[in-house]
C-alpha cells in the first residue's frame, strides 16, 4: 500500500471534522446534518460514477468523480478523496485519448470496488462520529 493509492492515509482526518464543527459554532445540528448528507449521498454518487464510466461518457464521469472527491474532502475522507483523485486523473487521460468510451469501462472495473469499499468504511466511521 502506498500513498498514491490512498491506503497509507488515514480513513478520516479528524482535524477537518473539528474545523467543520468550529465553523458551525459547534452547533451539533448543522455539522451533523452536513455529515449525514454526505453519508446519504454516497450511494447515488457511486452509482452515477458507475453509470457514466460504464457508458463511456467521459464528461459526465469527470463531473461525477469531482463531486465525489470534493464532498469527501469536505468531511475529511482522505482515502476516499485520494482514490477519487487517482480516478479523476485517469479519466482526464482517457478523455484526451482516441476512444474514451473504450477505456472508461476498464476504469470502472479498476476503481469502483475500491471506491465502494473505502466509501463503506468511511461512512461507517462517520456514523460513529456523529452519534
Amino acid at each position: 500500500m502506498n500513498q498514491e493509492d490512498g491506503h497509507s492515509l488515514p480513513l478520516l482526518d479528524d482535524s477537518v471534522l473539528a474545523r467543520l464543527r468550529a465553523e458551525t459554532d459547534d452547533d451539533d445540528g448543522i455539522w451533523k446534518v452536513f455529515v449525514q448528507n454526505f453519508i446519504e449521498q454516497m450511494p447515488p454518487r457511486i452509482e452515477k460514477l458507475r453509470s457514466t464510466l460504464t457508458s463511456g461518457d467521459a464528461k459526465s464521469a469527470l463531473t461525477a468523480v469531482l463531486s465525489l472527491r470534493t464532498s469527501a474532502q469536505m468531511v475529511g475522507a482522505l482515502q476516499l478523496a485520494a482514490i477519487a483523485l487517482e480516478l479523476e486523473q485517469a479519466i482526464r487521460g482517457a478523455a484526451t485519448g482516441s476512444d474514451p468510451a473504450a477505456v472508461l469501462p476498464g476504469l470502472a472495473a479498476k476503481y469502483l470496488r475500491r471506491l465502494v469499499n473505502t466509501g463503506q468504511r468511511t461512512t461507517s466511521q462517520l456514523e460513529t462520529v456523529i452519534k
